[in-house]
C-alpha cells in the first residue's frame, strides 16, 4: 500500500487531508498522485492511457490531438436502476428516486471499496464547478483509480492547485470512485476495467457526499456531472436558496445589437446541444453558447436572476451531431478532444451514425470490429460521446466564465410532443410557469419496443437528477418567485416537435428556432402582441416572424392549435397525485384553472 506525501499546498484543509488518508486505507493503492491540472500532467495521462491500450491516438492533421476510447459493452451508459439517493428519510428522496438507508448503504459501500484500488495508481483531483473565486461556484474532490476520469475531468472542469487556493480551509464535496477492478496477485488488467454486474452510484445529500463503484463510463465517474452539479446541488440549492438546474445558457442578440440571455430545460432526445450552438437564419440575429447542460442560478441582491455555467466543457452524444445538423459542435470538437465509443475510420479519424449522409465504405465500430455498412449494426454507440472543451467552441459567449453570472431574461420548457401542445407559449405567471415546467413530457420513440407514443413524464427535465422529494422540488420554485419584488424571468414551453395528420413535422427547426427565440425575445422587450389561450400567451400571426419561410396559413394554425388538452388536463391529474402530500397546492390550483379555462372554450 502507497505511503502519502501530502504537497505543500494539499495540507491546509485538515479535512481533506483526514479524507485522502482515510481512502488510502481503505482502498490500498500502490501509488498516489496528487493531480495539479497542468497540460504536462494531461499530455502525460494521455501517453499513459494511449501505452495500456485505452486510448487510440487520432490521426494529428486531421484531428490534433485527440483520442478514441472504448469502454467494455456493458459499460455504456447512465445505470439509473443503480443510482441512489440515500437520505436519512426515505421520504425526502421521494418516489422518483431509488432510495436506501444511508448507514446500511455506507456499509456495504465500505465492503466494496476495501482494496479496491491494489495495484492501481489512486488520483486526487480538486476541481471547481464554475469560476474559479466565484460566490456561485462550489469545489469538490474526486478520489478515482481511473486515468481515463482524471482526463476527462481536466476537460470538464476546471482542476488543480487554483483550485486548493480557493478551497483554503473550507468546505468542499468528497467523491469517492472505483472502477471496481484491483490488480491482486496474478490478476491481469483489461483495456476498460469495470465491474460488468455490480454498479453503484450512490448519493448522500445531508453529507454532500458521492460514492460510486464499479462503472468507468460518463457521469457514473465523473463525479462533477450529474452526480455533484444536479444531485447534490439541486439539495444545496433547496437548502441555500439557489436553483441548480438540467438547462443550457444561451445568449441571444438582436440585429439592433440588444443581448438577452435565456435558459432552458429539455430532456434527452430534444436538440439541447443544438439550441445552445443554434445558427440564426434570421439576418442580423446571433445566438452564442453559456452552457448546453448544467445551469446553476441565485437571485443577486438586485433582484436578477444569475446563472453560471458550471462545467468547463461539453460531454455530447455524438450520434447525429453533423455539420448540417450542429456545425457549431464539428467545430469545436475538431482538436483536444475524447471520443468514446464511435467508429474509427481508416485514416484514423473518428464517425458515427448521422455524421455524413453516406456512411464510409469500411470502419472499425466502437467494439473493435470490422464494419461496413451492410453488415447490420450500428457503428458507433448511440450513446457515444465526445468530451471536448468549451472553449473551443467558436460561438462561446465571452461573459461565459464572469463570476457574478449572466442575466436571465427567460426560462424555457420543451418536450417531444406530436401533437396537443403548441410551438411556443408563454406562461400566465410564474406559478403558471412552474406548472408548465412540472408537466414536461415526451413521447416515447422506437426505441422502447412496444411504447411507441406513451408519454414519460420528465418534470423540468430533472427526472433523474433531482437529489430530493420532487414534489417539494416543485415547491423550492415556487418558493423562489414568491417574492414579487424579483424580477422574475418570463417562463415559456416549446416543442419543436409537432406533427400534421401525415406524421411529417410541421416546424422545420434547427436554424429556423431563431423565429421562436425571437419572439420570445421581443415579448422580454414588451414589443410583441400575444393572444391569449387556456393554455398561455401565443404569438399572432403579425408578432411571430415568418419571413422566408413557406409556412401555410393552415399549418401556421397547427402549429398552435389547443385541442387534446381535455385528455391531457386528465393525465396530468393522474401524474401529480403520484406526488401524494408533497405536491404543492398552488400545483393543483393551476391544473383547477387550466380546467376552467378549458371549459370556458366548450
Amino acid at each position: 500500500m502507497a505511503s502519502i506525501n501530502f504537497p505543500p499546498e494539499w495540507t491546509q484543509n485538515k479535512r481533506l487531508t483526514s479524507w485522502i488518508e482515510e481512502a488510502v486505507q481503505l482502498c490500498e493503492p500502490d501509488a498516489v498522485h496528487f493531480c495539479d491540472g497542468s497540460q504536462e500532467e494531461y499530455d502525460a495521462l494521455c501517453d499513459k492511457l494511449v501505452s495500456s491500450g485505452i486510448f487510440i491516438p487520432l490521426n494529428e492533421q486531421k484531428r490534433p490531438h485527440s483520442f478514441l476510447c472504448r469502454s467494455c459493452p456493458a459499460d455504456v451508459a447512465r445505470v439509473e436502476e443503480a443510482t441512489f439517493i440515500c437520505s436519512k428519510s426515505k421520504e425526502d428522496a421521494g418516489p422518483t428516486n431509488n432510495w436506501r438507508d444511508p448507514d446500511e448503504m455506507h456499509a456495504l459501500l465500505k465492503t466494496k471499496f476495501a482494496g479496491c484500488m491494489q495495484g492501481r495508481t489512486m488520483y486526487i483531483i480538486p476541481y471547481c464547478m464554475g469560476p474559479i473565486g466565484s460566490s456561485l461556484s462550489h469545489i469538490g474532490v474526486e478520489i478515482t483509480d481511473s486515468a481515463y476520469v482524471v482526463c476527462n475531468m481536466h476537460i470538464m472542469t476546471h482542476v488543480g492547485k487554483k483550485v486548493l487556493e480557493a478551497l483554503g480551509p473550507n468546505d468542499f464535496v468528497p467523491c469517492m470512485h472505483s472502477v471496481g477492478f484491483p490488480l491482486t496477485k496474478g490478476k491481469k488488467d483489461v483495456p476498460w476495467p469495470c465491474s460488468p454486474d455490480e454498479k453503484y452510484i450512490v448519493h448522500f445529500p445531508e453529507e454532500r457526499s458521492i460514492w460510486s463503484f464499479g462503472s468507468g463510463y460518463g457521469g457514473n465517474a465523473l463525479l462533477g456531472k450529474k452526480s455533484f452539479a444536479l444531485r447534490i446541488a439541486s439539495v444545496m440549492a433547496r437548502d441555500e436558496g439557489w436553483l441548480a438546474e438540467h438547462m443550457l445558457i444561451m445568449a441571444v442578440t438582436s440585429p439592433e445589437g440588444k443581448k438577452k440571455y435565456i435558459a432552458a430545460a429539455f430532456p434527452s432526445a430534444c436538440g439541447k446541444t443544438n439550441l445552445a450552438m443554434l445558427m440564426p437564419t434570421l439576418k442580423g440575429w446571433k445566438v452564442e453558447c453559456v452552457g448546453d447542460d448544467i445551469a446553476w442560478m441565485r437571485f443577486g441582491k438586485d433582484g436578477q436572476l444569475y446563472a453560471i455555467n458550471p462545467e468547463a466543457g461539453f460531454f455530447g452524444v455524438a450520434p447525429g451531431t453533423s455539420f448540417d445538423s450542429n456545425p457549431n459542435a464539428m467545430q469545436t470538437i475538431a482538436r483536444n478532444s475524447i471520443f468514446t465509443n464511435v467508429a474509427l475510420t481508416d485514416d484514423g479519424d473518428v464517425w458515427w451514425e448521422g455524421m455524413t449522409r453516406e456512411p464510409p465504405s469500411h470502419l472499425i465500430d466502437w467494439t473493435g470490429k470490422e464494419w461496413t455498412p451492410d453488415c447490420g449494426r450500428k457503428a458507433a454507440h448511440p450513446n457515444g460521446r465526445f468530451t471536448t472543451p468549451s472553449i473551443q467552441c467558436p460561438v462561446l459567449d465571452l461573459n461565459y466564465e464572469t463570476p457574478s453570472g449572466v442575466p436571465i431574461s427567460a426560462i424555457i420548457f420543451g418536450g417531444r410532443r406530436a401533437a396537443v401542445v403548441p410551438l411556443v407559449a408563454e406562461a400566465l405567471s410564474w406559478e403558471h410557469g412552474v406548472f408548465l415546467g412540472a408537466s414536461i413530457s415526451s413521447e416515447m420513440t422506437a426505441a422502447a419496443a412496444g411504447e411507441i407514443g406513451k408519454l414519460r413524464h420528465d418534470p423540468f427535465a430533472m427526472l433523474p437528477f433531482c437529489g430530493y422529494n420532487m414534489g417539494d422540488y416543485f415547491a423550492h420554485w415556487l418558493n423562489m418567485g414568491a417574492d414579487k419584488r424579483k424580477k422574475l424571468p418570463r417562463i415559456y414551453s416549446v416543442n419543436w416537435f409537432r406533427k400534421d395528420v401525415d406524421g411529417k413535422f410541421l416546424w422545420p427547426g434547427f436554424g429556423e428556432n431563431i423565429r421562436v427565440l425571437k419572439w420570445i425575445f421581443e415579448r422580454c422587450e414588451q414589443a410583441a402582441p400575444a393572444q391569449l389561450s387556456p393554455i398561455g400567451y401565443l404569438p399572432t400571426k403579425e408578432s411571430f416572424d415568418l419571413s422566408n419561410l413557406d409556412i401555410p396559413e393552415e399549418k401556421f394554425a397547427q402549429l398552435f392549435q389547443c385541442e387534446g388538452w381535455q385528455k391531457e388536463v386528465e393525465e396530468l391529474e393522474s401524474y401529480f397525485s403520484f406526488f401524494g402530500e408533497h405536491l404543492p397546492e398552488e400545483i393543483r390550483e393551476e391544473l383547477d384553472l387550466l380546467k376552467s379555462r378549458l371549459n370556458l372554450l366548450q
